[in-house]
């Protein structure tokens, strides 16, 4: 019988989802856009700027990737350390359902709610550190 896995290492699991989400659902507009033919080649040359919800879900991607590795890293140690559970627990869920609402309210355009969702992402990385203390 296997040992179940830590939910911060599941969380993580499925953030990899998230970002594949995020990727698909950004190439998808740009495509939409832009064309297969676009997409299918070496993407040389300047394009015109994008219409504002591809975007939109280009800027969601690119702010996901920037406080990925932060996450990542920070769900690595506490499960590496063996300090699981408790705040950490609590951190891995705030950050994913934080950056799943994070898509719909930046791709709707809608502000303060989705810098709340930032804020409460990055709270959601902090809470997992605080587990180490």
């Amino acid at each position: 019988m296997t040992t179940p896995l830590p939910i911060e290492l599941t969380i993580l699991a499925l953030s990899v989802l998230l970002l594949f989400v995020h990727i698909s659902l950004q190439g998808m507009l740009a495509t939409r856009e832009r064309g297969s033919a676009w997409n299918a080649g070496p993407r040389d040359g300047e394009m015109p700027p994008l219409k504002p919800l591809a975007a939109r879900a280009e800027r969601a991607l690119a702010n996901f990737r920037e406080t990925y590795p932060a996450f990542v890293a920070a769900v690595l140690v506490v499960v590496v350390s063996g300090r699981t559970g408790g705040w950490s627990e609590a951190g891995v869920w705030l950050w994913l359902l934080a950056r799943l609402a994070y898509i719909p309210l930046y791709l709707a355009g809608i502000p303060y709610i989705r810098s709340l969702a930032w804020i409460a992402s990055a709270i959601g990385i902090v809470l997992v550190l605080s587990q180490l203390l």
